[in-house]
């Protein structure tokens, strides 16, 4: 017996995420958390294994009123909120054209929006192999379906050569393509894509907009904020000045993880384009959507963005803070990336981010054996997931050692 609409009668949610984190929970519980290494988290703890907030962020939060918590917001977001998101996306690097910006229930509710908006209903979507599993979740409730090439060629660099094939193959078959690409610090691997290769990236999608071909590029920058000096890791967003009309570049900015906010939920899907009118319109279609989904986000976590920004001196020190945290990260990510390499751990390459990943031809099977350590990571479709960000220094140390001992004990 079902109930549930035929279109939704499949639905059943598997979070590999959430499970790892739960059986490194049950493990704490009975072994004390002291002995367990949690490497699922996709937060920020400190070395004392505490959830870590900037102290700026939290104190400016608190200083609200009661109704800059409560009160409603507009629909597509506050006004300062939209125009300041559009100033933090871009930094120094902001391209020529055309912006417009919207408010999302966080980076999940920006790519939503995009899908929701951009990619035709029974039409391919493109993303990397290695991917963030929403993605998939999310496009097959909008009646999409997900493909991917592969991120890296043999020499662990981006595969242009596969990227080219798969956009050239979908468009062959449909006149309009959504692509989304998860840089820079990409989750799950770190990975972020050089200056050089959006070069390439933006040759294959100029060349299909020469077709009168329609694309949509989806820029996820969820992690920009832990990949390095801000107005470095954002050199390649001056490549969007001039495209064709018919490529519409899409940022979705998070306030989960550069204001360490997760739990608030708040983010904005930016737009840029060389049309007037093609911004006009998602102006339009976001602010529909909007309306339809979840009304209007969440006005607190939008008001203390616009109060850190318009503080020069406060912005200055949450800035600080958060290079203090992406040092940490990073730090940690040296101790993986050099132990691996010192014992033939092959991990993939680490630019930045919350986290560092390692190929596996059986992920459970590995993640298992590490139970046996008490380490537990996250088991993704093509290998494990470490969580740089959760994994406290001291307990960083070693790891790589554990994921070669039981690569090598199931058989890898």
């Amino acid at each position: 017996m079902t109930m549930a609409a035929s279109h939704a009668a499949d639905y059943m949610l598997h979070d590999a995420i959430f499970g790892a984190s739960a059986a490194c929970s049950k493990a704490a519980a009975e072994f004390g958390a002291d002995k367990v290494t949690n490497a699922t988290i996709g937060t920020m703890m400190d070395d004392e294994g505490n959830f870590a907030s900037l102290p700026t962020m939290e104190r400016v939060f608190r200083s609200l009123d009661i109704g800059d918590y409560m009160r409603y917001a507009p629909i597509a977001g506050l006004p300062e909120y939209l125009d300041a998101v559009i100033d933090l996306t871009f930094a120094d690097q902001k391209p020529e054209g055309y912006f417009a910006s919207v408010a999302t229930p966080g980076g999940t509710g920006a790519i939503r929006h995009a899908v929701a908006n951009y990619a035709e209903k029974g039409s391919k979507v493109l993303t990397t192999d290695w991917f963030w599993g929403t993605y998939n979740v999310i496009c097959h409730e909008l009646g999409c379906q997900l493909t991917n090439f592969k991120l890296f060629n043999d020499k662990l660099e981006f595969n242009l050569e596969d990227f080219t094939a798969k956009v050239t193959e979908i468009l062959a078959a449909q006149e309009s393509l959504a692509i989304i690409l998860n840089t820079p610090a990409q989750n799950p691997t770190g990975y972020s894509l050089s200056d050089e290769e959006w070069d390439k990236v933006l040759e294959v999608l100029k060349a299909e907009a020469a077709k009168g071909k329609k694309l949509t590029l989806i820029v996820d920058i969820a992690y920009i904020d832990y990949a390095g000096e801000k107005n470095e890791t954002r050199t390649f967003m001056k490549k969007f000045s001039h495209l064709p009309e018919n490529i519409l570049v899409l940022f979705t900015f998070s306030m989960s993880k550069g204001y360490t906010a997760y739990g608030q939920r708040t983010g904005a899907l930016v737009a840029v384009s060389s049309s007037r009118e093609v911004i006009t319109e998602f102006k339009e279609v976001t602010k529909y959507s909007s309306r339809a989904t979840w009304s209007n986000i969440n006005r607190g976590a939008m008001t203390l963005l616009v109060r850190l920004n318009e503080d020069k001196a406060a912005l200055a020190q949450f800035e600080k803070e958060r290079a203090d945290f992406y040092q940490l990260i990073k730090a940690r990510a040296d101790i993986f990336v050099k132990e691996a390499k010192d014992c033939g751990l092959k991990a993939l390459p680490y630019r930045g981010g919350f986290f560092l990943a390692v190929p596996s031809a059986d992920p459970q099977a590995v993640c298992d054996k590490l139970h046996e350590d008490l380490v537990f990571a996250v088991p993704l479709k093509l290998g494990v997931r470490i969580a740089a960000c959760s994994v406290a220094t001291d307990k960083m140390k070693g790891i790589a050692a554990k994921v070669l001992k039981a690569q090598r004990a199931v058989g890898e």
